[in-house]
């Protein structure tokens, strides 16, 4: 089981928390300081699809261009993930073949079966 995201988000230090409240073990990946593989993100894409994986109400997508902003498919947002890893929404939480993008903590019961 690893959690990616990034340290200093919000939503993943709640995540990160409540895991250790549950004694879970779980390896984190920082994607800006451990890098992020193009293989893992295309899974992610593939298994929660594309739209939930890419942040289209960050901070960053409000900063891209009008032309990165601009026809949006699976391909593109991926290339946009990859330069510009804070347009993933966080954490993503992969068990498996299961994929949880964000952090809900009733779905986070619902799959750990607490």
């Amino acid at each position: 089981m690893t959690l990616f995201g990034i340290k200093n988000c919000d939503t993943v230090r709640k995540a990160r928390k409540w895991i250790e409240t549950h004694q879970l073990s779980v390896n984190f990946h920082d994607f800006r300081e451990d890098g992020l593989a193009e293989k893992d993100l295309q899974h992610w894409c593939q298994i929660a699809g594309w739209e939930t994986v890419f942040n289209k109400r960050s901070t960053s997508f409000r900063a891209l261009s009008d032309a990165d902003k601009a026809d949006i498919d699976q391909a593109k947002a991926i290339q946009l993930m990859l330069t510009h890893p804070t347009l993933i929404k966080r954490p993503v939480l992969v068990l498996g073949e299961q994929v949880l993008v964000g952090f809900n903590e009733a779905e986070y019961k619902k799959v750990f079966s607490l």
